[in-house]
């Protein structure tokens, strides 16, 4: 598993967010056909101006993953009465935008997440939508509650490092370090924190996909997921991505010396499993946001749903 590879990918499903832009305007953007690469820098949200086409749109923003080969680019405005205080993306053509290549970071290093410069391009309002705001395409997939979704699609990417890393862990066993120690798979230690480690991930994993089937089926009989539906989706993603992290973690703290080097694949393994964790849709303040809901309070977490 490439991290930066799944990573881009994770993002071909972003195209879900278009379905809340106007139908005229999804009729321009694939009238070509439907292979259109989107990529978004959403954060910080910046004040556009309102002008009476739509929105003046001047600002820096950054993480746009895969903007280098995006067909469109989103990038974040604030919220205002109109969406009820969800932030408004506005989707522009490449040329309308400038990518500074300063991304030099520990993991999903191949992922292109430079930052985006607009300055002063007019927006028409046709070309803005609401993020997590109703759809106008009436089909299941757009039901799905969006933002559970977009934390998912990142999360998995997390599980799928980790699942890399615990098969390297199961091939090197037969690595012998330079002490003279019994090699690694006869180390009591290391074959118990492997086991841990792999019913950790599996279960994370299990609970992830049950749940997500559990919601798309509720979903597909007509319904509306509901808050608690929406919060354990949260909840199972930032969970999955902090068990994906850790075990990794632990996979190189069993391993001796060999992972302190560069060109060990345990070390760049662990780079790309910090990245979803970290990331804004699954760190720690959705384990907050998510304990309220479930409580009965309104999420402490501004864009949970």
């Amino acid at each position: 598993m490439d991290g930066s590879t799944g990573w881009v990918a994770s993002f071909g499903s972003a195209l879900v967010y278009l379905a809340a832009l106007p139908l005229d305007t999804q009729a321009e953007l694939y009238r070509d056909g439907p292979d259109v690469v989107f990529a978004g820098a959403l954060f910080p949200t910046q004040r556009a101006e309102p002008t009476e086409r739509g929105f003046l749109v001047d600002g820096h923003w950054k993480f746009a993953s895969g903007c280098v080969a995006a067909d469109r680019i989103g990038v974040g405005l604030p919220g205002d009465a109109e969406s009820d205080g969800k932030p408004r993306t506005a989707v522009l053509r490449p040329e309308q935008v400038e990518i500074l290549q300063d991304w030099d970071v520990v993991g999903m290093r191949a992922t292109g997440s430079f930052d985006i410069v607009v300055r002063g391009v007019e927006v028409p309002r046709e070309w803005t939508f609401i993020r997590g705001g109703a759809p106008a395409v009436d089909e299941p997939l757009y039901h799905y509650p969006a933002i559970a979704y977009a934390s998912q699609v990142l999360a998995v990417v997390g599980a799928g490092v980790a699942r890399a890393a615990l098969d390297h862990a199961k091939h090197a066993g037969g690595y012998t370090g330079i002490t003279g120690a019994p090699k690694l798979a006869d180390r009591p230690h290391y074959r118990t924190a492997f086991a841990r480690a792999e019913a950790e991930l599996r279960s994370a994993r299990a609970w992830f996909y049950d749940l997500s089937d559990e919601v798309w089926q509720h979903v597909l009989a007509g319904n509306t997921a509901t808050d608690e539906q929406n919060a354990l989706l949260r909840l199972a993603s930032a969970h999955l991505a902090k068990v994906s992290s850790a075990v990794v973690g632990e996979l190189v703290e069993i391993s001796g010396t060999a992972p302190i080097h560069t060109g060990h694949p345990l070390q760049d393994l662990a780079g790309d499993a910090l990245v979803p964790r970290q990331h804004a849709f699954l760190g720690p303040a959705v384990f907050d946001a998510a304990g309220a809901v479930l409580m009965g309070l309104p999420p402490t977490a501004r864009g949970f749903r």
